[in-house]
């Protein structure tokens, strides 16, 4: 019987030789008549399946911001300007008048400076406020239960100073290291310390509310009703960010209505399944007694709803046990207020 596996023999290629998978390796092939080879990565290319697949566009130079940020530069440098020559100019007309431009524009200094820093602190508060938020959401998506200790032990920091919820830190620390779940940790600094703040929150979105639909209602001009919905939407959001530990500049305002806004856009005006049948009720019945109170149940409603994302946004952790307000958990009292009156 023989063997199958015959001895064999091979050639060892020599220095001066390449190795036989690269003397036998075939050419590259010719590229394909329809494959179009660009310079710039950032041109649209062509799917395997033909169609078209927009890449991410190359960035440009932001003009824009350099534009204002020169013309700035150009306005401070003419101001300083200015104020020199006054001053050199009042102190060649009566040195004491010198000196008293000079005091004033010491004076106007030290304000500008507590201005400043009053914006800076207002927007280092609110983004140690998301900060929280972001890091608990953090916690909970990975059952991290050193980072969930950590988030509570800020926000025992952060509320330490407020009397009010002097018992609920003692609570917390009374806690301390226990062996507890994510969520119930989380959940037990969401009850002690900020359960009362939203009670706080809701009122103060409830009596919003109120105040718009009433003077939406009885206001006889157009214009009153905008203005005085802007000012509460403004007084509103201000009055949220600081029931949760937040004090907004002009800057921090802006952030915070911003936020506020995207947020009331990505959940909608009017959230369907959040008590829709009971607004839309609540409209139709009082747009029977007038169109006046209808429009103010309809502000009042739209305030709620903007309440209700400002409380979103200020909020330092997100509802991990306690339920979200609804509209109607905040702007029942509007729904009540137009069946009754018919």
């Amino acid at each position: 019987m023989t063997n199958p596996q015959r001895p064999r023999a091979f050639r060892l290629p020599s220095g001066d030789q390449p190795p036989p998978e690269a003397a036998t390796a075939e050419a590259p092939p010719p590229p394909r008549p329809d494959v179009r080879f660009v310079e710039e990565p950032y041109e649209i290319v062509d799917a395997a399946d033909g169609v078209a697949v927009p890449v991410t566009p190359k960035r440009r130079a932001p003009w824009l911001s350099i534009l204002f940020s020169a013309l700035g530069g150009l306005v401070t440098i003419a101001v300083g300007l200015s104020v020199e020559r006054l001053i050199a100019d009042l102190f060649a007309t009566a040195p004491w008048l010198g000196w008293v431009a000079l005091a004033l524009l010491l004076v106007a200094v030290i304000a500008l400076t507590a201005i400043v820093a009053r914006e800076a602190l207002g927007v280092w508060r609110e983004r140690k406020i998301e900060a929280l938020r972001e890091r608990a959401l953090a916690a909970l998506s990975t059952r991290d239960h050193t980072a969930a200790q950590e988030v509570v032990q800020a926000l025992r920091g952060f509320y330490a100073d407020r009397p009010a919820l002097a018992g609920g830190v003692r609570r917390l620390d009374a806690v301390g290291d226990a062996i507890l779940d994510v969520d119930d940790r989380l959940a037990l600094a969401e009850g002690e310390l900020l359960a009362p703040l939203d009670r706080q929150a809701k009122a103060a979105i409830a009596q919003a509310a109120s105040q718009v639909s009433a003077v939406t209602a009885l206001s006889p001009r157009a214009i009153v009703d905008v203005a005085f919905v802007v000012f509460s939407a403004a007084r509103l959001l201000r009055r949220i960010a600081a029931i949760y530990g937040g004090r907004p500049g002009l800057l921090g305002f802006l952030r915070l209505a911003r936020a506020a806004f995207a947020h009331l856009t990505v959940t909608g005006g009017m959230a369907v399944g959040e008590g829709m049948l009971h607004q839309v009720l609540g409209l139709g019945l009082a747009a029977r007694v007038s169109a006046k109170l209808g429009e103010g149940v309809l502000n009042g409603l739209m305030t709620a709803r903007f309440g209700l994302a400002a409380l979103a946004v200020c909020r330092p952790l997100p509802f991990v046990r306690a339920t979200p307000p609804t509209v109607n958990d905040v702007a029942g009292q509007l729904f009540r207020g137009g069946e009754d009156k018919t």
